[in-house]
């Protein structure tokens, strides 16, 4: 953590009593820690504790001239490498969720776009409620890494889940974040992800119920361990991950045309559902319904393949070609004929049959087919399918696997 600039955000529980002890032991890492006090947090901690820890301003109002001037929420939110938000109640966490500004620390982490990690702290059946844990799923979906919560006493006198970890803790998982964080420094990667829209006419398209979950949790995994990625992704509704360069694109032919732009690149992963097919012609405006004649034909032609492209691109080709095979039957049987045809090093199978609802939803079973076989994965949310690819990924560039 030699040199590495931490934001830490205080929010108002209990466990921000914890923070200035948090603060030493960040700096003992070698990590400058800057932080923001929010109006809850300082009824359990002050400024001046803070400031005397941490050898630097303690920021607390988003309205501040002098602090605005000097050093504005922009600045504080880009200005680090790493924004820790500890305590993280159910309220911060919620306006994290909804996107909220109301203060310097909600409109900082809305500004940011440096990796974000939280230590949830709160009584266990805040911590238990429907609402916090919709929330937690939401913000591992963004690319937020959770820090516990642990199991203990707390100060309410009630036990269970809920509890802040302990400083040591939270500091050990920033030195491992900020060592693998590295793993993939100084290589190019390449994702693109959700569908692809082609056009009937003016105002009708043929697409599919790809969410772009996926794709977009392997690009911020990517991120988060280095790689400089861009996504090309279709028209989706999914926010940006952070660290990453969009590009957004909305057919197959746009979608490969970005791709190509964006080689050189070390590992190409083709999480998008691209259409098969799209009309040989679209009409230039809307096609009208006339009574008493029969629907319009449509004549369809071939779309480009992307990942057979990608992994036939000569010198330009990625050193590392994943593509995903979306299938309803014969899972491992089509996926493996599918890497062999496309010519890529990689498939991660995933079944997208109606009744998983891995369309459109958090979760995915996923089978990653290499050259040492297949390796079936438990189910697990699409962020940790995305942290987990990207790990393997990482090895794959360090000699650890094939």
């Amino acid at each position: 953590m030699q040199s590495k600039r931490i934001l830490l955000i205080v929010s108002g529980g209990i466990a921000a009593y914890k923070c200035p002890d948090l603060v030493r032991r960040l700096r003992e890492r070698g990590a400058s820690v800057r932080c923001i006090l929010t109006a809850g947090g300082s009824e359990f901690v002050t400024a001046l504790a803070l400031g005397a820890v941490s050898e630097d301003t303690v920021y607390q109002d988003l309205f501040s001239l002098t602090d605005e001037n000097e050093m504005g929420h922009i600045r504080l939110a880009r200005e680090a490498d790493a924004v820790l938000v500890a305590p993280a109640t159910a309220n911060i966490l919620a306006k994290m969720v909804h996107g909220q500004a109301d203060d310097l620390a909600t409109t900082a982490l809305l500004a940011t776009d440096r990796p974000i990690f939280a230590a949830p702290a709160m009584n266990v059946r805040m911590w238990e409620n429907a609402a916090t844990q919709a929330n937690m799923a939401a913000l591992a979906e963004r690319g937020v890494t959770l820090l516990g919560p642990d199991e203990g006493d707390m100060a309410c006198g009630e036990f269970g889940m809920g509890r802040m970890l302990e400083p040591e803790q939270i500091a050990d998982a920033l030195e491992t974040y900020f060592a693998d964080g590295q793993r993939l420094s100084g290589r190019r990667a390449l994702v693109t992800s959700g569908p692809t829209h082609e056009p009937i006419d003016s105002v009708r398209y043929i697409a599919n119920r790809s969410s772009g979950k996926q794709g977009h949790a392997i690009a911020g995994a990517l991120a988060q361990l280095g790689a400089e990625t861009t996504l090309v992704t279709g028209p989706t509704t999914e926010p940006d991950p952070l660290g990453v360069k969009l590009i957004h694109v909305e057919t197959a032919r746009e979608m490969l045309s970005a791709c190509e732009s964006a080689l050189p690149a070390d590992v190409a992963i083709c999480a998008a559902a691209v259409s098969d097919w799209r009309t040989a012609e679209a009409a230039s405006g809307k096609i009208k319904k006339q009574a008493d004649t029969p629907a319009p034909t449509l004549e369809m032609v071939e779309n480009p393949d992307i990942l057979a492209t990608l992994s036939q691109t000569g010198n330009r080709r990625p050193g590392l070609v994943v593509g995903f095979a979306a299938e309803t039957d014969d899972l491992i049987a089509n996926a493996a004929r599918k890497l062999e045809k496309k010519g890529c090093d990689w498939i991660v199978a995933n079944d997208v049959s109606p009744a998983t609802g891995t369309f459109g939803g958090t979760a995915n079973s996923v089978h990653l087919i290499t050259p040492s076989g297949v390796e079936d994965w438990p189910k697990l949310s699409k962020a940790e399918v995305g942290a987990r690819l990207a790990a393997r990924i990482a090895d794959r560039f360090t000699g650890a696997h094939d």
